[in-house]
This record gives structure tokens, C-alpha cells and sequence, in this order.
């Protein structure tokens, strides 16, 4: 499907910014330290299992762990990659763990999950870049949490990407994410082992190969990107069929990572996701706080909808 052009009843997006030095007040969150944190805390640990949330210094942890919400990171937590907003460490990762795919499907059963998201660290070092591990995950959640809706966000397989991709889409995952992080200028600074048109083509080999699937990608604000070039992302998303949309602010790890260059604010993220919607995203989440997984449960039960009109047509 392509892009909605006619953007004249959308607001424009506001000019005013905060100063770049000082983290604003809408971006500030409470110390995790509910009792339902340290529950989720204790069952990550007890069977093994990495979570974006931590490796990547997620500042929603403390409100998802309380709810008995995590997104695992299947893997290891060793990258193979350094990308220059990524908080995962950087190294040779140990070898997979094949207990892996039944402890996150016995996480899903215990927290009781209705909907869990699935990513990983990059792989290059795996002849199939992961992928496998992947399906397996899938197939232990179906068959241990069979009412459980499942969302992947994966990395480019780089050199890999079809076989990967078609054997991901084969298990039959609800959702497929793959984030462009950010706008193509950026990428040689901020995301140097990836390709921007890359991760694009893998999202349209993903509803080639399975049409049923809902697509999802996110992009990172205030990396030093302008407005136009925001336009630009979401117009090549809606040329690759991607269904959902996800903006949220960067924000730096530690000192050697990209700066901040701009902290946006909540009234022009809130224009953004205005300017997504009139593009015919079915799903957007545009906020300063947003990052992929963030309320994606909530946000996938809004589609429940679509995904049973999507299920008769493919049936008629």
C-alpha cells in the first residue's frame, strides 16, 4: 500500500525545542521499586533469560516490570555490533543457550501473558544470524501459551535476510518488527553495520512472504534528524506495507554514545503521530517516552479488529 499524501488537515509540527543539555521533565521517570518489579526481576534471573529492558536502560522498566510486562532478548546479551545508541554490550558472544526458547515460554505462562514481545542481539557470528532460534521461541510459545500473541523485533540478518525472514514468517508470528532507528543520513554515525533501504526490503519480504502478518518499525527523535526527513521515513515505510509505527526520544546511555541533540517535545511528537495517521498507519505510538515494546500488548489488542477482517478475507 502506498503512502496517504494529503496531509492538509494534519497540524504542522511545532518549532519550539528544549534546551539540548538538560533532560526535561516529561522525560523523567520514578526509581523502580514496586514489589511486582522485583517479582519480574527474580523470574528473569531464576530461569536465565536477558531482557531488553535492562541491557538497553530501558526507562520504562520500573512501570512494565510492575505490571509483569518484559520483552525478552533471546541470544546472549553480547552484540555483535556497536551501534552509537545501543546500550547492549559489544564483544564475541558465548555460545546459544538451547534451554532458551522453553524458559520463555515458561516466562510467558507465569506472568501470564496475553501478548509478549520477542528481540534479540545481533548474530553475525551464527550461519543463520539467529533466525532459528527465533522460530524455536515461536514454536515453544505456541505450544506452551497457545492464547499468547506474539511480536518479534528482530535484527537485518545481514546477508541472510530472505532464508531468515522466510523461515521466521513460517512459525508464524503475530507481529514482525525491525526498527530503522533512525533517517539515512544518520546512519553511517549512528547505525554503521546496517543499511537503511536493507531494513526496509526486510519488511517487504515479510508481507511478500506473508501478507497476514502485521509489520511494525520505529524510529528514534532527536538524533539530529529534521522534520522533512521524519516525513520521508514514514512515507518509505507506507511504500513497504508496514502497518505500525513506533517514535520515541533518544536518549543517551552513557558518555560515549551519540549525544542528544534536540529533546522533543510531547505537543511535537504529538503532531508526528498526527502526520503517521493521515499517512494510513493502522498503529501509532508517538511519544517521548515510547520505545518498541512499550505497551505493545495494549496497542496489538486495539487490532483484534483488523486481525479477524484480515483472517475472513484470507478465507473467502
Amino acid at each position: 500500500m502506498g503512502a496517504m499524501n494529503d496531509l492538509s488537515s494534519a497540524p504542522a509540527i511545532p518549532s519550539d525545542r528544549s534546551p539540548r543539555h538538560r533532560k526535561p521533565d516529561w522525560i523523567r521517570v520514578k526509581a523502580p521499586v514496586s514489589e511486582g518489579y522485583h517479582e519480574t526481576r527474580r523470574l528473569m534471573r531464576d530461569l536465565k533469560l536477558n531482557t531488553v529492558c535492562e541491557e538497553a536502560a530501558c526507562p520504562n522498566i520500573g512501570e512494565c516490570w510492575t505490571k509483569k510486562h518484559a520483552t525478552v532478548m533471546i541470544l546472549g546479551d553480547v552484540c555483535t555490533r556497536a551501534c552509537a545508541f545501543c546500550n547492549v554490550k559489544t564483544g564475541m558472544p558465548r555460545i546459544v543457550d538451547p534451554m532458551e526458547p522453553e524458559n520463555v515460554a515458561v516466562a510467558a505462562g507465569k506472568m501470564g501473558l496475553e501478548h509478549i514481545v520477542v528481540t534479540s542481539v545481533d548474530r553475525d557470528d551464527l550461519p543463520d544470524g539467529g533466525a532459528g532460534q527465533f522460530v524455536k521461541v515461536i514454536k515453544a510459545l505456541r505450544r506452551e501459551t497457545p492464547n499468547t500473541t506474539i511480536e518479534i523485533l528482530t535484527p537485518d540478518f545481514r546477508g541472510k535476510m530472505r532464508a531468515a525472514v522466510e523461515a521466521i514468517c513460517e512459525a508464524g508470528p503475530d507481529v514482525y518488527n525491525h526498527n530503522l532507528e533512525t533517517v539515512p543520513k544518520l546512519y553511517p554515525t549512528i547505525r554503521p553495520g546496517a543499511r537503511y533501504y536493507a531494513s526496509l526490503r526486510l519488511l517487504e519480504e515479510v508481507k511478500a512472504h506473508d501478507p497476514m502478518i502485521f509489520t511494525k518499525s520505529g524510529i528514534m527523535l532527536g538524533l539530529g534528524e529534521q522534520r522533512l526527513e521524519v516525513h520521508q521515513v514514514m512515507d518509505d515505510m507506507r511504500s513497504a506495507g508496514i502497518d505500525f509505527i513506533t517514535m520515541g526520544q533518544y536518549l543517551q546511555p552513557t558518555p560515549r554514545h551519540a549525544a542528544v541533540e534536540e529533546f522533543v517535545t510531547p505537543k511535537a511528537f504529538a503532531a508526528y503521530g498526527a502526520i503517521a495517521r493521515a499517512k494510513g498507519f493502522l498503529q501509532v505510538a508517538a511519544s517521548p517516552l515510547t520505545r518498541s515494546s512499550y505497551h505493545a500488548g495494549d496497542d496489538f489488542a486495539a487490532m483484534r479488529d483488523e486481525r479477524a477482517r484480515r483472517l475472513a478475507k484470507a478465507g473467502a
